[in-house]
């Protein structure tokens, strides 16, 4: 990977892990029964994980040079 993809991952992540803390604070989950929103750390690392991904659609890698003999 190149220094731009990571970047990229990188920044999908923090941006996941915002929304995902956001996202159990202001919905979360009443009874504390849902696996993902009940627990903050949960929702977090699930949207860290989400968002990383997500950014990672958007890298383009770098073509290989055909070796035309």
């Amino acid at each position: 990977m190149t220094k731009k993809q990571y970047i990229y991952t990188g920044v999908g992540v923090v941006v996941g892990l915002i929304a995902g803390y956001a996202y159990y604070y202001f919905v979360g989950c009443a009874t504390g029964t849902c696996a993902i929103t009940s627990k903050p750390m949960n929702s977090t690392l699930y949207g860290g994980l989400m968002g990383g991904l997500l950014f990672n659609m958007f890298v383009t890698s770098p073509k290989k040079k055909e070796n035309n003999e």
